[in-house]
């Protein structure tokens, strides 16, 4: 009889006492993978939501602004809607029905590695072929992309600055409270800090997206090859900046990112500067990022949502907090951020600044 699979806070347990301390980055990667890969996380129900749950005119405007990149570009052949962690769809589904609207039809694309999401995402969109990453994306026709709250779920490497030297933040099982916990690791760092690393106090810690980094210019190259669009939404800044962002989220309220590694939500802030960078490098223009309220409204949610109230007298209201949360300062409009990226021969996109 084969034995049962350990949990992961003990598997994590093992290796530690094993090699040692973990990266904060391999802990944040083991965590999420596990906790993504058994349940839906998203709801009332769930530990958290999303904009497209929030209302059909996030998808709608989205898929709008994709639709209207596409048609000022040339209305290039063959187009393919790629969608990066894509959560039950809905999404998708309100972006590809808006694009129909321009007669629009791309494929539909899905980088998903999760087999409970995978699940849910069929039945909304049978005809969706899934990737477990972006090197098996089709290699032909322009690219609509879409990573709305992608970025911020890799895993981040973070330096700790320890009087005089930086060294690399870890994970390590302290026995006597039965918990995980961050500590400096032993070895120094030499290289590889950004500039404001310079004025940085002892105890400051900084982060940097190596694995995020990394998908945002494969997936720059691609649309340098390939022509297309991406539009990149999460909550975030325009770095660079000192400070640890790690958080976890469950049952829709903060929790210990280290009490509990795979039954809780790890997120840290998404660099947008970083991500800029990485597209410039492969030749994409950039705009933003901007506050995702700013982008909606650009975009038209408030005629959207006057349009939603006068169909459905009896939704007025909810459509109405529905477009106050994705878009006013003291809910989502400020905390999120919006960027576009555009291959040098296509259009800019509306919503996005100068």
């Amino acid at each position: 009889m084969s034995a049962e699979p350990l949990a992961l806070a003990d598997r994590l347990s093992r290796q530690i006492a094993a090699g040692g301390p973990i990266s904060v980055a391999h802990y944040m990667a083991e965590a999420n993978q596990h906790y993504y890969a058994t349940r839906d996380p998203l709801g009332a129900d769930g530990d958290f939501t999303t904009a497209p749950e929030i209302s059909q005119m996030f998808g709608e405007l989205v898929g709008l602004c994709l639709a209207d990149v596409w048609m000022r570009s040339g209305r290039k052949p063959g187009p393919l809607y790629v969608e990066l962690g894509p959560g039950r769809g809905t999404l998708a589904a309100d972006a590809l029905r808006a694009m129909e609207s321009a007669a629009l039809a791309p494929r539909v694309h899905f980088v998903e590695t999760s087999p409970t999401l995978r699940e849910r995402q069929r039945a909304l969109l049978p005809h969706v072929t899934h990737h477990d990453n972006i090197d098996s994306l089709p290699i032909e026709g322009p690219l609509l992309i879409v990573a709305n709250e992608f970025f911020d779920a890799l895993p981040v490497r973070q330096c700790i600055r320890v009087g005089e030297e930086w060294r690399e933040r870890v994970v390590i099982r302290r026995e006597q409270e039965g918990r995980f916990i961050a500590v400096p690791g032993y070895r120094r760092i030499e290289s590889g800090l950004p500039p404001i690393a310079a004025q940085a106090q002892d105890g400051a810690i900084i982060e940097t997206p190596i694995i995020g980094a990394g998908i945002a210019y494969a997936l720059a190259q691609r649309i340098a090859k390939q022509g297309g669009a991406a539009i990149i939404i999460d909550y975030g800044y325009a770095g660079p900046l000192l400070g640890d962002t790690l958080q976890a989220v469950k049952a829709h309220a903060f929790a210990d990112p280290f009490a509990d590694p795979g039954e809780v939500d790890l997120t840290t802030h998404v660099d947008f500067t970083i991500l800029g960078n990485v597209a410039r490098q492969a030749g994409l223009r950039v705009s933003g990022p901007v506050d995702q309220g700013a982008c909606l409204r650009d975009l038209g949610i408030n005629a959207r949502a006057d349009q939603l109230a006068r169909t459905s007298p009896h939704r007025a209201a909810e459509v109405e907090a529905a477009r106050a949360r994705l878009t006013d300062a003291d809910a989502m409009g400020s905390l999120f951020k919006a960027m576009a990226w555009v291959h040098p021969d296509w259009a800019d996109p509306a919503g996005f600044g100068d």
